[in-house]
């Protein structure tokens, strides 16, 4: 799983910062290419949800599988989109279906252990992120080749098949398709409270068959079941989890939002030294997520704990960037940065899982997915006007934000913690 993901990443990023000048090329304007963008991400938005649902009903395969294949039909239809019209078309498959990353990241809390969580996930967001790093640096090779964005379009659509075929050889049994230790995990803890369960809760010894079956049933009835569990979701008590996850993705969107022209206002550097700074912080993100397991270790796997103090890390730097005096206190904050926000990444998704229950992974996961898009949209808004009274009004307004976030967090600190582990009190 851990190479699909970084082949995933690779693709992707290999296309999206030349599909820009692609779309300009073919002659679009900026509002043109700015809707297009934008639709891409509300139906991101919206299909998270349904997506990660489906696939806990009609199991990781199928629904893996088929985010693949139609990720690739995307894909090669943007390599062969002539004209605005056909690329606003190939967009269509891959803002609905793709939600790989995250229907993988089911998969592997569906087969390892909750105390083996943070660390797994850390290493799969680490070798996402290997390829995220070197994925631009190949795009921009090939685009100076004659048709460069076609042949690099349609070589983004081949790693989606060999993805495809790599899941298919997976070797997949209905033992490995539900959680080993989440029944002792879970003995006296509900997951959610008593409305959710009836809605959400399955038992891991009928996953894999409940799963062969709901392929079989009618797309009405696969449906329903996705909106039933929706409602079990919006009625349980995560939404402060939700909450949090939202406030400090804006604030490190916020964060990030004008860096390069805050840099030169402020210190007169070139938007060059903000790429390297930029590719420096993500190369440091890749070993965060491979110090994931001392970490946890030295907390004794008190994610409640961990994300606390990574949030509490992520806001004082940014406080530290809003108020720098000199570039070296910039690099000192993204230096560290770097290492807070992925391990407050990896740590609110395992949280989700851990409250939330891996019977309902996948839809837990898509409603993370949704509340992150969320977050893409808001953030642009409150940056450009964030940005009329100051340089630093962003990075300033997402301390505020992260602020929020932590105060959340002590406020529910009772309904975490028990016997040292991040449980959900029953309900």
């Amino acid at each position: 799983l851990f190479l699909p993901s970084f082949q995933d990443l690779f693709g992707v990023s290999m296309v999206v910062p030349l599909m820009n000048l692609h779309i300009k090329s073919l002659g679009a304007s900026h509002t043109v290419a700015g809707v297009i963008g934008s639709l891409y991400g509300i139906m991101q938005l919206f299909s998270s949800t349904f997506v990660g649902c489906w696939s806990d009903i009609v199991g990781r395969r199928y629904s893996l599988l088929s985010c693949i294949l139609l990720s690739a039909l995307g894909y090669f239809l943007l390599g062969t989109s002539t004209t605005v019209f056909l690329f606003a078309i190939s967009r269509v498959p891959v803002g609905i279906f793709k939600h790989t990353l995250s229907i993988s990241k089911a998969l592997l809390s569906d087969l390892v252990s909750e105390r083996d969580r943070p660390l797994v996930m850390g290493r799969f967001n680490a070798a996402s992120s290997v390829g995220f790093i070197l994925g631009p640096v190949v795009g921009g090779y090939l685009t100076e080749l004659e048709d460069g964005f076609y042949q690099t379009s349609f070589m983004c659509a081949s790693i989606f098949l060999l993805n495809a075929g790599l899941v298919w050889m997976l070797p997949w049994s209905e033992e490995n398709t539900s959680n080993r230790e989440h029944q002792q995990g879970n003995k006296g803890t509900d997951s959610f409270s008593a409305k959710a369960n009836r809605d959400l809760h399955l038992k891991s010894g009928t996953n894999g068959a409940m799963a062969r079956d709901s392929l079989f049933q009618s797309p009405w009835i696969q449906v329903v079941t996705v909106l039933k569990r929706i409602k079990g979701i919006a009625c349980s008590d995560l939404w402060d989890i939700f909450l949090v996850r939202l406030l400090m993705s804006v604030a490190i969107l916020l964060y990030y939002s004008n860096f390069s022209l805050a840099l030169e206002e402020r210190f007169g550097v070139k938007p060059l030294f903000a790429g390297y700074l930029m590719s420096y912080s993500s190369a440091l993100g890749v070993l965060a997520g491979c110090l994931l397991g001392p970490i946890t270790r030295l907390y004794q796997h008190n994610t409640y704990r961990i994300l606390l103090h990574s949030s509490t890390l992520t806001c004082t730097l940014i406080l530290l960037y809003a108020s720098a005096l000199s570039i070296w206190m910039v690099i000192l904050s993204s230096t560290f940065l770097a290492f807070s926000t992925t391990v407050g990444r990896t740590c609110i998704i395992d949280l989700e899982l851990t409250i939330g229950g891996n019977e309902a992974s996948g839809m837990l996961l898509g409603v993370g997915q949704s509340v992150t898009s969320v977050g893409r949209i808001v953030a642009p808004l409150l940056s450009g006007i964030a940005q009329e009274f100051s340089p630093c009004g962003p990075p300033s307004l997402g301390v505020g934000l992260a602020l929020v976030a932590i105060l959340i967090m002590n406020a529910n600190k009772q309904k975490y913690c028990s016997h040292g582990n991040v449980k959900l009190k029953n309900q």
